[in-house]
């Protein structure tokens, strides 16, 4: 079942991203839009997808005005048609004008990323095979980036640094690429985590193994020789 994202996981870069744009105010809206104006809104996708960051839309729009009302069509994680209605939000005009680039925003780029996962999803299906995520993630966007792989269907990989020992190929040079004494200092300093390692041959995968790596990434290796490993 998908985890749901916590506030504290995207509130601060919601509240970040609306001062980023409206800065000292919505100067066209101000302008143009009368205060005591009321609307109604619907997001609609321009192409089948993969939901992901509706609460990060919703929290746009209600961090700018708490009145602003919303009604969710398509859940994360749900699929969404061509044309069809993904959220409705109504509430003061202005409201829904200033907050509607940041929140279209958020969703494109969190419901992009579940798209395209959900489309690897598929190329493995019935094969056992997992699509996993990285640690190449927008600074400060990495929860919500892994959350929405999650919501494609993918796996996520480890969250940092903390979370997993995994010894790549710079490691292993600071070790004369010692696999065995990079995988024993790794057990007995960190006994709790799994440990992973990066291998750029098949000698170094079948070195990995025997030190008693608990993951071996295949890197960068060519079909023939995942094969072998």
């Amino acid at each position: 079942m998908l985890e749901a994202l916590k506030p504290d996981d995207y509130l601060p870069l919601v509240k970040a991203a609306l001062a980023e744009d409206i800065g000292s105010g919505d100067a066209t809206t101000l302008a143009l839009v009368p205060g005591d104006s009321f609307a109604m809104a619907v997001m609609v996708a321009r192409d089948p997808l993969v939901m992901a960051g509706v609460d990060l839309a919703l929290a746009a729009f209600q961090e700018v005005d708490e009145r602003v009302e919303f009604g969710i069509e398509i859940f994360d994680g749900q699929l969404g048609g061509l044309g069809q209605a993904l959220l409705r939000v109504q509430g003061p005009t202005r409201a829904l004008l200033t907050a509607e680039r940041t929140a279209l925003n958020f969703v494109q780029r969190l419901a992009g990323v579940a798209t395209l996962t959900a489309r690897f999803v598929e190329q493995v299906a019935g094969t056992g095979a997992q699509i996993l995520d990285t640690r190449k993630t927008t600074p400060g966007w990495r929860a919500l980036e892994k959350y929405a792989v999650a919501c494609g269907g993918g796996t996520n990989h480890r969250v940092g640094l903390y979370d997993r020992v995994m010894i790549k190929d710079n490691h292993l040079a600071a070790l004369d690429g010692d696999i065995a004494k990079a995988v024993a200092l790794a057990r007995e300093a960190s006994p709790e985590l799994k440990i992973e390692v990066e291998a750029d041959t098949v000698e170094q995968a079948r070195a990995a193994a025997e030190a008693g790596a608990d993951i071996v990434l295949l890197d960068n290796m060519s079909c023939e020789q995942i094969r072998e490993a």
